[in-house]
C-alpha cells in the first residue's frame, strides 16, 4: 500500500498533530474537514464530541486506501459528532493489524473509541478486538462490521451460493488476494480469521451484511458464535446491496451512539 507505514511510535505523534491541525480549522466555519496525515484520513465535525471512531477501510481486493472510506466517513462525523479517523495499513498479515493497533492506540489518547470496519477492514477490527481482550488491555465501546471478511479459509457456503447474485464477484481472484494478504500464516489462526477466535469478553458488536452477499456465513457465523460467547450482538441483513446501502451509515450511527460513551446526552 504505498511506502507509508504506520509504526507503535509514529502514529501518536502524527495522529495528535493533524488532531491540533483539525481543530483550529474546524473553529471557524461550522463544516466537515478533512486533513491529509502519514497516518490517513481524519475527518472531523463541527463542535465534535470527545468521541473518535476509528473506521478501517476494505474493498474486493483487500486493499484499497483511506481516501475511498472518506465520504461514508464524513456522514458518519456529521450523525455522531465524532472525530473518525479513516488509517492507512499493510496489504499483508500481520503488519496491517499492527498498524491497526498502533492507531488504534494513538485514538485513544482523545478519548472513548468506537470501531467500524467494511470487508477486510471489519476483519481487521473484529481481529483487533480479540487482541486487545488477549492482552488485557482497554477495548473500544462498541464495533460495528459491514460486509466483513472474517474467515479467510474461505470455506463459507455463501462463497458460492451468492456468487451469482454479485456480478463484481469473483471467488478465483479472492482466494488469491487472500493468500496474498495471508502470507505463510495459518489461515485458521484468530488474529488473521477472528472466526475462529474465542469471542467471549468483546464489546457489544454491530454486523451489517446483505442476504445476496458472498460474505454473508462470516456475518451469520460470527454473530450466532459471538451470542453464545455472551457478546451483544446486533445483527442486520438486508435483502440486498441495494437495501443495505442506504441505511448503513444510520444504523452505524445509531449503534455506536447507543454504546459510545462519549456520544451519550
Amino acid at each position: 500500500m504505498g511506502d507509508t507505514r504506520v509504526g507503535a511510535t509514529g502514529a501518536g505523534a502524527d495522529l495528535a498533530d493533524v488532531r491540533a491541525d483539525t481543530d483550529r480549522a474546524a473553529a471557524g466555519d461550522g463544516r466537515v474537514r478533512v486533513e491529509s496525515s502519514p497516518v490517513g484520513q481524519i475527518v472531523r465535525p463541527p463542535d465534535a464530541t470527545d468521541l473518535v471512531i476509528l473506521y478501517l477501510h476494505g474493498d474486493r481486493q483487500l486493499s484499497g486506501s483511506p481516501e475511498s472510506a472518506v465520504d461514508l466517513a464524513e456522514r458518519l462525523a456529521l450523525r455522531t459528532g465524532a472525530v473518525v479517523v479513516c488509517p492507512r495499513y499493510r496489504s499483508s498479515f500481520p503488519g496491517a493489524l499492527d498498524d491497526v493497533h498502533a492507531v488504534y492506540s494513538s485514538c485513544q489518547a482523545r478519548g472513548p473509541v468506537a470501531l467500524a470496519g467494511e470487508r477486510l477492514g471489519a476483519g481487521l477490527a473484529a481481529s483487533l478486538l480479540v487482541r486487545l481482550r488477549d492482552m488485557g488491555a482497554q477495548q473500544p465501546d462498541c464495533a460495528v462490521l459491514s460486509s466483513a471478511l472474517l474467515d479467510l479459509t474461505l470455506d463459507a457456503p455463501s462463497l458460492l451460493f451468492n456468487a451469482a447474485a454479485d456480478p463484481g464477484f469473483d471467488i478465483d481472484e479472492l482466494r488469491l488476494h487472500a493468500a496474498r494478504f495471508a502470507g505463510g500464516a495459518d489461515r485458521t489462526n484468530p488474529l488473521l480469521s477472528p472466526l475462529h477466535a474465542n469471542l467471549h469478553g468483546l464489546p457489544p458488536i454491530q454486523l451489517l451484511v446483505a442476504g445476496t452477499d458472498p460474505l454473508l456465513d462470516d456475518s451469520l457465523s460470527f454473530a450466532a458464535r459471538a451470542a453464545h460467547s455472551g457478546v451483544t450482538v446486533d445483527l442486520r441483513v438486508r435483502p440486498d446491496a441495494v437495501s443495505l446501502h442506504p441505511e448503513s451509515v444510520t444504523a452505524m450511527a445509531d449503534f455506536i451512539q447507543a454504546w459510545a460513551r462519549a456520544a451519550r446526552p
